[in-house]
């Protein structure tokens, strides 16, 4: 059987139209593991960023920006109790429960809500939706690299643009970088830097690109910052996509759940790949567990509170042994060491079984740290005087 034959006939003739060729088409059913494609072709360059942790027997762990510790406690609780009645598909509407809790927390409309396993899927779904070989995606440089990895594999034109010197998008040279691309994509807080795109530049951006092309704000952080979000754009715009996961302040990484906000004709269009299945069959655990910790509020702060001391210590001690570091609002800061290459000192932190992050190519003498628990922090500190004694 011919591979693109797995692919429904409306999302071929879409897929080609579009000018992706036949082969392309096939890779496109990897990426969302539809049947023979997936065996076939086995695990592509784009899907390298999902390995698991290398170090999971370190001491202290904060390289893979995961939260220090797990889910809130009313989402544990919903969690337990749904493992209770997890021989039923549905015993209630929890995907609609999970939907009207973003609807109250974000205010939007019921049907511009789609929850996902995590963040990786929708985030290469929107460039296999709204890029082709004829329109590129813009990113920053540097920043969350799985669009960037899906659309180079589908041989997608892709235009990588460095920050600015206050470490924000610089989105006017997005757009002169690829006035014509099929999608613009913004992280903010930026993973790795942890800095903010103010709302106002991504609105610069919308007013100014051409009409049909989008625009994906990945939000992944916002919590860990507590600024001001774009979920209002995503509510009045047909080309704008906002992203959340809850595998950050929620400590939800291994439960897999996140969601987009957009137009539902943008919906539509980025389910059709799979019939929604992706988005449709969520372990119920993890979305009842995402249901009663988006609304706990104070909880919400408390936690960013800690974060924030951990993250205020930490820098401060930086300081002290005259170390550069960029300005961060998340729960991640990046380390400039100068003289000495980053993979360099991340293994001369493994000798401390401490897991610190990686480095982007832009900046090889750079590595990004997770902010843990304050103790934790603590330990990354002693452990950085003795590698740089």
């Amino acid at each position: 059987m011919d591979q693109t034959d797995i692919v429904h006939e409306e999302v071929r003739d879409d897929v080609l139209s579009r000018g992706y060729s036949r082969r392309q088409l096939a890779q496109i059913a990897t990426i969302f593991g539809v049947g023979a494609a997936a065996a076939t072709l086995g695990k592509p360059a784009w899907a390298s960023g999902g390995v698991p942790d290398p170090a999971p027997t370190a001491k202290i762990r904060i390289g893979a920006n995961e939260c220090w510790t797990g889910p809130l406690a009313p989402g544990q609780a919903a969690a337990r109790a749904m493992v209770m009645n997890g021989n039923r598909y549905s015993p209630r509407d929890e995907r609609g429960d999970f939907i009207k809790a973003v609807m109250s927390v974000e205010g939007v409309p019921y049907d511009h809500v789609a929850p996902w396993p995590g963040s990786s899927d929708p985030l290469s779904r929107s460039v296999v939706t709204f890029c082709s070989p004829t329109r590129g995606l813009v990113t920053a440089d540097p920043t969350f690299e799985l669009a960037g990895r899906t659309a180079a594999w589908l041989k997608v034109p892709v235009k990588a643009v460095p920050l600015t010197p206050d470490y924000r998008h610089d989105v006017k040279a997005m757009l002169a970088a690829d006035p014509n691309a099929g999608l613009y994509y913004i992280c903010t807080p930026n993973n790795p830097t942890g800095t903010i795109t103010p709302l106002a530049d991504i609105e610069w951006l919308l007013a100014n690109k051409p009409a049909d092309a989008m625009v994906l704000i990945d939000e992944a952080y916002t919590h860990f910052a507590g600024v001001p979000t774009a979920s209002y754009l995503a509510a009045k715009r047909n080309d704008v996509i906002v992203m959340r996961t809850f595998s950050k302040i929620f400590g939800m990484a291994g439960m897999r759940m996140g969601y987009v906000m957009t137009k539902p004709e943008n919906i539509t269009k980025m389910m059709r790949y799979d019939g929604g299945m992706q988005s449709g069959a969520l372990p119920l655990p993890s979305l009842v567990c995402a249901t009663a910790s988006l609304t706990a509020a104070p909880l919400i702060a408390a936690r960013r509170a800690q974060m924030q001391a951990a993250r205020g210590m930490t820098l401060d001690h930086l300081k002290k042994r005259g170390l550069t570091v960029v300005p961060t609002n998340a729960n991640m800061f990046m380390i400039e060491w100068k003289t000495r290459p980053a993979k360099e000192m991340q293994a001369a932190f493994r000798t401390q079984s401490i897991e610190i992050g990686r480095s982007w190519p832009i900046w090889p003498t750079v590595s990004r740290v997770t902010v843990g628990s304050m103790a934790e922090m603590q330990g990354f500190c002693l452990a950085l005087d003795k590698v740089l004694a």
